[in-house]
């Protein structure tokens, strides 16, 4: 690369095949609004749908409480038959018990004595889990314990991470760009986002080879999506804020609002898509090649990426057309 600059040599970071893709483009993303506002809405509503035929989320240990157990099979088993074997054991409480990757290994969860503080519980419980399984050959791979004090607050630091994270980056935004319809529609995108994946998530539970509960890690997921987002929607209204600036005004009204962020969103279409790209490959490599234990995470990473992709062309800063004229509508 030195020698090629040392040389003056015309220095390239396209080909011909992307030199002149996204260039020219002129998508009507404020006029279609309405069209990706009902979109989501529908995506939404079936959620909520799919969550009450579930009867909730699909909550991991980590946020309900109690012991679960990766168990691996010499052959492939029937959920429901591993169930009823571990039922009469376990005091007649049923057991939650789920294919983990392969049909030859399960995940099983209870709440079997979990209340109770006694330092030989993990064993009685270990032991009547094995007293179930009598007759098959297995092996524990691994076990998670979570008290039900332990979950709540797992609970509860998991709201309250991503509440504040909301509220920063509405303070972000409304210092940066002097505007409250942008950190308004920004913070309103994130909780599109977040309500989004949690519906796939509802919708796709039971669908999917693998397990999409909900823990630690789906979280985490949430927020890096949240993250995603927020820089991409930083982008567009820096955009916007240049080119005003270029036109030595402070704000534009109808039309002229509407065009001009329809100039920022197709400007910055090309990097929008790219950067996309270059991280829904990267995941789904590792979704693709990782271990079950982290398929469920790189999944709501690979579906946050593509609505983040979509919130923050089609809902964040389109709404801020709504958003401003609701305010002038009031003056």
């Amino acid at each position: 690369f030195e020698a090629m600059l040392d040389r003056k040599m015309e220095i390239t970071f396209d080909n011909t095949f992307t030199r002149n893709a996204f260039k020219n483009l002129a998508f009507n993303f404020v006029g279609r609004r309405k069209i990706y506002y009902i979109i989501s809405t529908i995506i939404i509503v079936a959620g909520i749908g799919m969550y009450f035929k579930n009867g909730g989320l699909n909550l991991g240990v980590d946020f309900k409480g109690g012991r679960t157990y990766l168990v691996h099979f010499d052959k492939g088993v029937n959920t429901e038959d591993i169930k009823s074997k571990l039922t009469p054991v376990f005091g007649d409480e049923t057991p939650e018990v789920k294919t983990a990757g392969e049909d030859s290994q399960v995940k099983i969860t209870t709440t079997f004595h979990i209340e109770d503080q006694d330092i030989k519980t993990d064993k009685v419980v270990e032991d009547a889990l094995n007293k179930g399984l009598a007759g098959s050959k297995y092996e524990i791979v691994s076990s998670q314990k979570v008290t039900p004090i332990i979950a709540s607050d797992i609970v509860n630091g998991a709201f309250y991470a991503v509440l504040i994270s909301c509220v920063f980056m509405f303070i972000y935004i409304v210092v940066r760009f002097k505007k409250w319809q942008y950190g308004l529609g920004a913070v309103l995108a994130l909780a599109h986002d977040v309500l989004m994946v949690l519906s796939f998530y509802t919708i796709l539970d039971g669908l999917m080879p693998f397990s999409l509960e909900i823990g630690q890690d789906f979280i985490a997921a949430i927020l890096t999506v949240m993250g995603y987002t927020m820089t991409e929607t930083v982008v567009v209204f820096d955009r916007i804020r240049e080119r005003l600036k270029e036109a030595g005004k402070e704000d534009l009204h109808g039309e002229e609002r509407n065009q001009l962020i329809n100039f920022a969103l197709n400007s910055t279409l090309s990097r929008t898509i790219l950067t996309s790209l270059t991280v829904f490959f990267v995941l789904l490599v590792i979704f693709i090649f990782g271990g079950d234990s982290i398929r469920g995470f790189i999944f709501a990473l690979l579906i946050g990426r593509i609505i983040g992709t979509y919130s923050s062309l089609c809902i964040s800063t389109p709404i801020v057309i709504d958003l401003g004229s609701s305010e002038e509508k009031k003056k």
